[in-house]
């Protein structure tokens, strides 16, 4: 008798709304742009920080489109390789993915830094570890997110809603008081609410609050992360979209809010919008100075614990990239099969890991410090991440209303739009920048012109990903 040849271990959909949310929320990791992210922009257009981050807001809106109405269609954990693939072909498919992939295993590395980063300023201030080493607190944490990602998706996604929530909770605190005390003028400096933060200082052009405006985009980065979850998702084609899109709109919310707490927290004159722009720390700053340092030692560990997450959700999403190019043929067999036990897939989360843990070991051992461990790998990484929503809001320019009219085609004007504002960004980042910043275009050249060598120098390969992008993705 004959046996039957059993079907390697596969993903496994078991997730719900909330679960695939929780992926794209924990990328962007809002706990640590907002201990970040504001200060760059305080120092080009003073009090008006917000307004940058309004206008980052409405951009992301339109680069969003494109992931909300594709993955109506189509549920791959390849993400932007499935989209890309089937609207433009397996070239443009397997280039995008590669610059996708890139991006996440850039953030783990990234993030995994700002957790040493992070960690620091926690046992430093508590006095816990007088001393402490960021790499060695970075690859305890890890062996940790590996530990995790190799487990059930749904404890990982769980643990993401989790970790972020608790984080932005002290947020909320401190943004809560932070405006109570501006109310009742007990402010420290006697600050109060203006409305002079939605005003452009004079003298300001509107070339330099986009370029702010630049910094604010760079908080969303990975908004699409919940798109890698489309085969493990109940009812993918409505809760992804719908995942993306909140994920996009709470956290575009959230930054608005805070920010604009730091902008009066700190002051709108001009002693007030020297110390944003000036502070490593602004929330830990502003929480000394509302509440106390019990607070800023909190948010100090919040942030630490949302860098955790945003690198598990990086490592979570590249490991699902990873996995589907290795399904479809690209590298060893082992990176396209899961975990029997748990359904993860392990060879590509092996390759993940070991790769990003590597960027940040060399950079520790070449003397760069925690804060630029991850400022270095976190630029590359959206750099790669600009390009590939480029080409993929293209392929929905594509399918959507050129190969057939599946929408309005007066929308086409909201990827137009989108791709603009992507190459704005990308522009930004590469004219001006001072070394070592005006490398990193070349890294990532680098890295896309490997992604296209290899769609030639493997014909088989290419020819194999476009059948199997046709049996996997239904239209």
């Amino acid at each position: 008798m004959q046996m039957q040849e059993q079907e390697p271990p596969t993903l496994r959909r078991e997730l719900r709304f909330w679960e695939a949310i929780a992926l794209s929320i924990a990328v962007m990791a809002p706990t640590a742009a907002m201990a970040l992210n504001g200060t760059l922009p305080a120092t080009l257009i003073g009090r008006a920080v917000p307004l940058a981050f309004i206008f980052a807001t409405v951009g992301v809106i339109f680069v969003a489109y494109a992931f909300v109405r594709l993955t109506s269609y189509f549920s791959h954990a390849g993400s932007v390789y499935a989209f890309s693939g089937v609207t433009l072909g397996p070239r443009a498919g397997f280039f995008a993915g590669w610059a996708l992939l890139g991006t996440y295993i850039a953030f783990v590395a990234a993030s995994t830094a700002e957790v040493g980063l992070f960690g620091v300023a926690f046992f430093q201030s508590t006095g816990i570890w007088d001393g402490a080493e960021w790499l060695l607190i970075a690859l305890v944490a890890g062996v940790g997110m590996t530990v995790f990602a190799y487990g059930d998706i749904r404890a990982v996604t769980r643990s993401l809603l989790g970790l972020e929530g608790l984080s932005v909770t002290l947020i909320v605190i401190l943004v809560i008081v932070i405006f109570v005390k501006l109310a009742t003028g007990d402010a420290p400096r006697g600050q109060g609410f203006t409305a002079d933060i939605f005003k452009v200082p004079s003298g300001t052009s509107l070339d330099t609050v986009a370029t702010a405006a630049v910094f604010g985009f760079l908080s969303f980065g990975g908004f699409d992360g919940a798109a890698a979850l489309g085969e493990e998702t109940d009812d993918p084609t409505r809760n992804i979209p719908r995942a993306i899109a909140a994920a996009v709109l709470v956290s575009g919310g959230f930054y608005i809010l805070v920010i604009i707490a730091q902008t009066l927290g700190f002051g709108t004159d001009a002693a007030g919008v020297k110390a944003f722009g000036g502070s490593s720390a602004p929330l830990g700053d502003l929480s000394r100075s509302y509440v106390g340092r019990g607070l800023a030692d909190a948010i100090d560990l919040g942030a630490t614990i949302s860098a955790f997450a945003a690198a598990l959700a990086a490592a979570t999403a590249a490991s699902r990239i990873l996995f589907a190019l290795g399904r479809d043929g690209f590298g060893f067999a082992r990176l396209g099969q899961a975990s029997s036990r748990t359904g993860a897939p392990a060879g590509a989360l092996a390759v993940v890991m070991m790769a990003a843990l590597a960027v940040t070991i060399v950079q520790r051992i070449v003397g760069t410090s925690a804060v630029n461990a991850f400022l270095y790998p976190g630029t590359i990484g959206v750099l790669a991440m600009l390009v590939a929503y480029i080409v993929t809001n293209v392929g929905a320019i594509r399918f959507l209303f050129v190969a057939a009219r599946r929408a309005p085609l007066w929308q086409i004007v909201v990827p137009i739009i989108g791709i603009a504002f992507l190459g704005y960004t990308i522009w930004k980042n590469i004219d001006g920048t001072s070394f070592p910043y005006n490398r990193f275009p070349i890294v990532v050249g680098v890295w896309l012109i490997v992604g296209l060598s290899i769609t030639v120098a493997f014909p088989a390969l290419t020819r194999r990903i476009g059948e199997s992008l046709a049996r996997e993705v239904k239209d």
